[in-house]
């Protein structure tokens, strides 16, 4: 390779947190000549808040990654220590992987899987400056004077652009605790018609493994079955020497909170903070400034393997080092805790989401893509998520191909980056089980079924995976039209198992598929009725998924088919809202603003009303 030939790539990552790995791994997969810049080639996948993966919703996205053939999945399955199914006692819909990983680990494996990557260079470069002619990239300037020429630019920046670190009323320039901020890039962006804000988020103080009476905490260990993220993984039981704890704040820690409130970059007499934070993350001061408890759940999480340092999951604080100190040493188990590295706050620039179509490309810059905490967001997996799709558009992209775009209905990853467009976001957004209307739909276990397709079609997974999603999927149809076949008579055998579970006896012949609708009753309560078992494990969980949930499922389908011929309403590109008549001012200037390009889209814009929607398709209809 020649001087000129290593300036020039197809695309250019900048960042390689969760966002930027994904989408470098995928444009490289699709052919594409990638280049992924990092300001510190020693913190690649870093973890520099909590050190775990997944959670509600948040654990459906990696395993929507791993079905799009992205890495986070299987990178936290070979770098876990310990890993729980949350939500069992609730229904399917709510019920997501959770995994405490080995933070140095994971981004060492993450390391090796993109040095290994054919196509992709990991390379150090802190961005000042983008190329931009006649309103599309060309490539970007490092501090060094480098420029690299790029058909397509992905920014993934995280919390580096014009970071700034809070500690009390200590206030330095950095993009995480050690590192430099990213400070020309803001200006560039600017200047080039980007909108931007401030967002700031925060992580708590790591403490010493020594220091810690874990005798005086409700111990928390790996589940006891077998478990993994990714479909390529064999599920494993792991040891049980890294377990989290449980313990509480105090009345003793909210009072030590309290008299130093005057010394906090968000509560001091002069905010030092202006920026909005994260609402379901937020600090143990706004816990305890907004919400009258008596004390709040913390827990205490390893790091590592090869680390002492241990995470207080719920101590997020941008308190003076001295406070965090007395606070820390308020909780129980913690009275003689060592803070080996201090909490902070980090207020970074954002660029407003709206400002993206759904392929996550600028709509202001072609070939400028954005992913990850840039856009809003907060949390590895979303980031993961958005920067995988951003990595498959900005190949598409060159190839001059239709962009990527997954719909509400068979994603969450589809519902994140519909919410951040259609609705902005005024506060870091984290994705809820509650913002997916069709989180039925959205489970855990049927991620594959669902997304393979997909990763097939744009070669990120293998064709025997493909081809074994495909004959689960018409095992289950086979399996559940089997069992409606299969009838039983009322006798006391049958009769004993269904009142011993709860349920009624039968009077009538009636299939096992009918009983298996009622809720108390498994297949393996009934088994034996079956003179052909099913076996396979994830195959029967489909189908009692399936029948138990199926009224709900069809019903949820039939909304799905609505919203898809709403979908289908197109809206002209040039359309001018003033023209549309009866349609309220707000509604001018929300639909001009965020030019939906269906009904469908129009319709989830907060403050639209069915007036609007009513007006504007009968002038639609008029043309």
């Amino acid at each position: 390779m020649n001087f000129e030939d290593d300036l020039k790539y197809d695309v250019i990552v900048v960042g390689a947190g969760h966002a930027g790995i994904e989408a470098a791994y995928a444009s490289a997969r699709m052919g594409m000549k990638t280049l992924l810049l990092t300001i510190n080639l020693d913190n690649v996948g870093w973890a520099p808040c909590n050190p775990a993966v997944g959670g509600p919703a948040k654990g459906i996205v990696t395993r929507e990654i791993d079905a799009l053939g992205g890495l986070q999945a299987k990178v936290t399955d070979k770098s876990m220590i310990n890993i729980r199914m949350l939500n069992t006692k609730k229904g399917p819909a709510v019920r997501a992987l959770r995994a405490q990983i080995d933070k140095y680990e994971y981004s060492q494996n993450m390391k090796e899987f993109l040095h290994s990557t054919p196509n992709l260079l990991l390379r150090y470069g802190l961005v000042k400056e983008l190329i931009v002619e006649n309103k599309k990239v060309k490539g970007v300037i490092t501090e060094l004077g480098v420029k690299y020429e790029a058909k397509a630019v992905i920014l993934t920046t995280g919390t580096f652009l014009r970071g700034k670190i809070f500690v009390g009323r200590s206030v330095f320039e950095s993009g995480r605790m050690g590192d430099f901020p990213a400070k020309g890039l803001s200006k560039s962006l600017i200047d080039n018609g980007i909108k931007l804000g401030r967002f700031k988020t925060g992580t708590p103080a790591r403490i010493l493994k020594d220091s810690i009476d874990f005798s005086k905490m409700e111990r928390q260990d790996t589940a006891d079955e077998p478990l993994a993220f990714s479909y390529s993984s064999e599920p494993k039981v792991l040891d049980k020497d890294y377990p989290c704890w449980l313990t509480r704040t105090t009345e003793e820690t909210h009072n030590i909170i309290k008299k130093y409130l005057m010394f906090s970059p968000l509560y001091g007499d002069v905010k030092l903070i202006e920026s909005v934070g994260p609402r379901y993350c937020p600090s143990i001061e706004d816990k305890v400034v907004k919400f009258n408890k008596e004390s709040h759940q913390l827990f205490v999480e390893p790091e590592g393997r090869k680390t002492k340092e241990y995470y207080i999951n719920g101590l997020s604080t941008s308190l003076p080092y001295e406070a965090q100190i007395q606070m820390v040493r308020s909780v129980p188990g913690l009275e003689n805790a060592i803070i080996v590295r201090p909490a902070y706050a980090v207020e970074y620039d954002f660029a407003y989401p709206d400002q993206l179509q759904h392929s996550l490309e600028s709509k202001i810059i072609e070939g400028l893509f954005f992913a990850g905490q840039i856009n809003g967001t907060s949390g590895y997996e979303e980031a993961a998520g958005q920067g995988l799709i951003a990595g498959i558009n900005a190949a598409l992209k060159i190839r001059g191909e239709d962009p990527f775009i997954l719909s509400r209905s068979e994603s969450y990853i589809g519902v994140l980056i519909d919410d951040l467009i259609i609705k902005g976001t005024n506060e870091p957004y984290r994705l809820l089980t509650s913002r997916a209307e069709f989180r039925l739909l959205l489970r855990h276990d049927n991620a594959h079924l669902r997304l393979a397709k997909y990763g097939y079609k744009y070669g990120l997974i293998s064709k025997d995976f493909y081809e074994k999603v495909i004959k689960l999927d018409k095992e289950i149809d086979e399996q559940i039209e089997r069992l409606k076949n299969i009838k039983v008579k009322p006798n006391n055998k049958i009769n004993d198992i269904l009142i011993k579970k709860g349920s009624t006896p039968i009077k009538a012949g009636m299939s096992l598929y009918e009983i298996l609708k009622r809720p108390q009753i498994l297949y393996n309560d009934i088994i034996e009725f079956d003179q052909a078992p099913i076996k396979d494990s994830e195959l029967l969980e489909q189908v009692e998924i399936e029948i138990k949930y199926g009224g709900y499922i069809k019903r949820m389908m039939e909304d799905v088919e609505r919203m898809k011929n709403l979908e289908k309403e197109k809206i002209p590109e040039n359309i001018d809202y003033s023209k549309v008549p009866n349609l309220a001012f707000e509604a001018v200037e929300k639909l001009s603003k965020v030019k939906p390009k269906s009904v469908g889209q129009a319709m989830r814009i907060p403050g639209i009303t069915p007036a609007d929607i009513m007006n504007l398709t009968m002038y639609l209809k008029s043309k």
